[in-house]
């Protein structure tokens, strides 16, 4: 990664080095059980994962995972050691503990995995956050769900469409399915999900409750912006379109705001895909707001989530018609003031961490802010996950 140019950058015009000027504009479907080489780069592969078909044609998901490259020379290692131990110093501080020798998350860390889930109009992308999941002892999986990023196809006609988010559900069976017998069926997973995402996965853990150890939430999308009041009159208005014509496409605002905060072709810092996370994102659809509707209306009604739920979120938000500035350093999507107050309504252990100067997706934000979301997991997880502190002491330890 490396910083855009100015704010008064035109978007759009590859910055030097751009490698997304590379990337092919679909992903090839694997034979089955195999992986292939990811445009990520060095460690990164993917597998497809067949989902049938609809009326538009062929479905899959698409799981991709990390694996740390083989190791340097020996003679090379105390030189690498300490760059690495140092960035990792930097990035993610110690959780600091009372009495850490007793807590759930220094107990002897057992075989662990993550898996990242993307929000809409969006894919999996941030090779950081594999790198922090790995550097604690995690396997690192992340999902391309049906019709997004790796998983979007040239016939798919409506990127990111769904008419119900139960839909959903095969591909995380099918992903869990996989990770599982790479992984071990005892082994500890954390669910890392972000936006619509969130939602999804929030769903997902309260109708399958052994599915996952804990639940990661990245600004989830859990309520509409304003309040559950802007949902029913939306209700009124969209639900009788999506039930004769789920497809149609609504008419609203045709915002890049987001993608400029984080793109390197704006003014952010990440290298994204032009299709699989466009500046404009993909129409939304009747069938699709309804689903989304359904999802914000059943957490709304209260979910009974099991397992220990961290939310994290930017301070505060600044939504808008018009690119600023002050995006870089805000949620310019969600009203985070919202999403926190409807995140209570997830579950028995629900902790939310306030992360000054994030954007909406806060492992995108900037350095500063990434390092305190990184830090607010390694505490919390060392008070809710087992064997997380012990992890994270190897990973600060190592040379």
């Amino acid at each position: 990664m490396s910083h855009a140019s100015s704010l008064g950058s035109r978007p759009g015009l590859p910055p030097e080095n751009d490698p997304s000027t590379g990337w092919p504009e679909f992903s090839a479907t694997t034979r089955p059980g195999a992986w292939e080489p990811d445009i990520l780069g060095e460690g990164f592969s993917y597998t497809t994962l067949p989902q049938g078909s609809d009326a538009e044609g062929e479905l899959c998901a698409t799981l991709v995972r990390y694996r740390l490259p083989a190791p340097e020379p020996a003679h090379a290692g105390t030189t690498a050691g300490s760059r690495v131990r140092a960035t990792l110093e930097r990035l993610w501080p110690r959780p600091s503990s009372t009495d850490s020798s007793h807590s759930a998350g220094n107990a002897e860390p057992k075989a662990g995995f993550v898996l990242a889930v993307h929000g809409w109009s969006d894919y999996f992308y941030n090779t950081e956050l594999a790198r922090y999941w790995t550097a604690r002892g995690y396997a690192f999986y992340a999902l391309d769900l049906r019709r997004y990023g790796r998983s979007l196809r040239e016939h798919h006609l409506n990127p990111g469409f769904t008419a119900s988010l139960d839909e959903y559900d095969a591909d995380l069976e099918a992903a869990l399915e996989v990770i599982r017998s790479l992984e071990g069926t005892d082994a500890q997973g954390i669910c890392v999900a972000h936006s619509t995402g969130g939602l999804v996965a929030s769903l997902w853990v309260n109708r399958h409750p052994r599915a996952f150890d804990a639940l990661v939430l990245n600004s989830p999308w859990l309520e509409l912006q304003g309040s559950y009041l802007v949902r029913y009159a939306a209700q009124g208005v969209v639900e009788p379109i999506a039930r004769l014509r789920p497809r149609a496409k609504l008419h609203l605002p045709e915002l890049d705001n987001y993608w400029r905060s984080m793109s390197r072709r704006a003014h952010g810092s990440w290298d994204l895909h032009p299709r699989w996370r466009p500046p404009v994102s993909f129409p939304a659809t009747a069938g699709w707001i309804t689903a989304v509707m359904a999802g914000h209306r059943e957490v709304a009604r209260g979910l009974d989530i099991k397992v220990p739920v961290l939310v994290l979120t930017s301070k505060t938000s600044h939504l808008g018609p018009v690119f600023d500035e002050s995006m870089m350093h805000n949620d310019s999507v969600l009203e985070v003031n919202v999403v926190r107050e409807r995140s209570l309504k997830l579950g028995r252990e629900v902790t939310n961490a306030i992360i000054p100067g994030a954007m909406h997706d806060v492992f995108a934000s900037g350095p500063e802010p990434r390092a305190a979301a990184y830090a607010s997991i390694d505490s919390w997880g060392a008070g809710y996950l087992p064997g997380h502190g012990a992890r994270v002491e190897a990973a600060l330890g190592r040379s």
